[in-house]
């Protein structure tokens, strides 16, 4: 647990959900840093955080008096071949950002996701967010691909960078089964 300015970089717990899914929204609905342009109904986002723990999900959450301000997730694979890597989605309400807790919302994150033996997080981040990509590169991510034209809203045409890190050596996936 990190504190910062007042503001509490911790786990999320189930009481979280409703100030989570009100920061989901706000974030959504700058139409700038998500995919989303506004937050699914408050039950959908309930039972995603619900059926993603149930399956690892690794979310952490800054916090101001009991107020989600940001948040940084892992939704870990499913998928047979696959359940060695998870993909990262984060944001920050706009009073929140350029004071360090997208950092330590990512170190926590990060943490959690090597403790549960993850081995890879995968990101999609919008070309135009270039402080994003440094956080990501500062963390390690490396670039892995573009996907030209990927999204073309409110006049603005954006590029999705991918980026990738791995937590372990890619030689040790098959010597350990992930929980």
């Amino acid at each position: 647990m990190a504190t910062s300015d007042g503001v509490t970089v911790r786990r999320a717990e189930a009481d979280d959900v409703p100030s989570f899914h009100a920061c989901l929204d706000s974030v959504a609905r700058e139409r700038r840093w998500l995919a989303m342009v506004e937050a699914p109904p408050l039950e959908q986002v309930r039972a995603f955080v619900e059926s993603g723990r149930k399956h690892g999900l690794i979310q952490c959450v800054a916090v101001e008096a009991a107020r989600v301000v940001g948040w940084c997730d892992i939704s870990p694979n499913p998928l047979e071949g696959f359940r060695h890597g998870g993909t990262l989605g984060m944001g920050l309400l706009a009073g929140f950002r350029e004071r360090g807790l997208g950092a330590e919302l990512l170190r926590e994150t990060l943490d959690g996701a090597r403790a549960r033996g993850l081995a890879r997080v995968s990101l999609e981040v919008y070309d135009s967010n270039p402080r994003a990509i440094s956080l990501y590169q500062r963390f390690g991510f490396e670039h892995e691909g573009v996907k030209r034209a990927a999204r073309a809203i409110d006049g603005r045409v954006e590029d999705i960078v991918c980026m990738a890190i791995l937590l372990r050596d890619p030689a040790t996936l098959g010597t350990r089964s992930l929980s």
